[in-house]
């Protein structure tokens, strides 16, 4: 949860040295080298099926467009106000999307999870000031939370047919290989001109933030069960704070604080069983 949270810093440290497009591929084919040496301690042989890559192709658009809606929001936000509000929001719209488009009846305490979801959501992007939210980052925000809550489904029904492990792999080659047709006519070269504080800020958004924070978070899920494991996830948005605040000076907004609160709140109540 720690490194997870972190990694909007860095993503903000990296949005002010080179564009958008060389970051991403960078992101990707690093965090792709990264799983080598997690995958030969897994020692579990890598099987690609009809029924495994329809998910790995939606997940790799999905998170290459979560990218690019991070690096927006986060280049013209905060890097704190990001974690609070993604982390927050994704849990909220991912149930929301599930009953619309499953058509599952929810309990009466879900349904206010719900509502006070969408207080929530509301308090953090300021909603009270339509200007506000289309001219700033808060729509990219918006954007990244629902964005995140299409790769949270797919990804629950890959676990089916590859393991996770496996399945983040082959999203951050193939992320890597569009990426780089995308981001071919830009000077990837110009990353090896950089200073240390770049490459401490890259290497943790590619490896530790992603590769080795998702292999710590399965290998959890595995021992503690999925249900406990995720109810630390609370503490991604409290270190998104505090790490912004810490090394980039943020100040700590009143409305993502109370917003952020409402919507925790929100996710308990969602996923509070009888």
């Amino acid at each position: 949860m720690f490194l997870w949270g972190g990694g909007w810093t860095a993503l903000k440290i990296l949005t002010l040295d080179l564009p958008m497009e060389v970051i991403i591929f960078w992101r990707f084919f690093i965090m792709s080298i990264s799983f080598l040496p997690i995958l030969y301690f897994l020692k579990k042989p890598l099987i690609l099926n009809r029924s495994n890559l329809k998910y790995i192709a939606g997940s790799s658009v999905l998170n290459i467009a979560f990218m690019v809606s991070s690096f927006l929001a986060i280049k013209y936000g905060f890097a704190g106000a990001g974690g609070v509000v993604i982390t927050t929001l994704s849990p909220v719209m991912t149930f929301l999307l599930v009953a619309l488009i499953f058509k599952k009846r929810l309990q009466n305490t879900q349904y206010f999870g719900l509502f006070i979801g969408v207080i929530g959501g509301g308090v953090m992007l300021e909603l009270n000031d339509m200007d506000l939210f289309f001219k700033g980052s808060n729509i990219y925000f918006l954007l990244c939370a629902l964005i995140w809550a299409g790769v949270t489904m797919l990804s629950q029904h890959s676990r089916q047919h590859i393991h996770p492990i496996h399945y983040s792999f082959v999203i951050s080659v193939i992320a890597s290989i569009i990426t780089f047709f995308y981001a071919y006519n830009f000077d990837l070269s110009s990353v090896f001109e950089q200073d240390g504080r770049f490459w401490i800020a890259m290497i943790y958004l590619a490896v530790l933030g992603q590769s080795v924070a998702t292999t710590i978070f399965y290998m959890a899920s595995g021992e503690l069960g999925s249900e406990k494991t995720s109810s630390f996830m609370f503490l991604v948005p409290v270190f998104a704070l505090l790490i912004a605040w810490i090394l980039l000076d943020e100040p700590m907004l009143t409305h993502v604080l109370i917003g952020g609160a409402i919507s925790l709140l929100a996710v308990y109540f969602i996923n509070k069983k009888h």
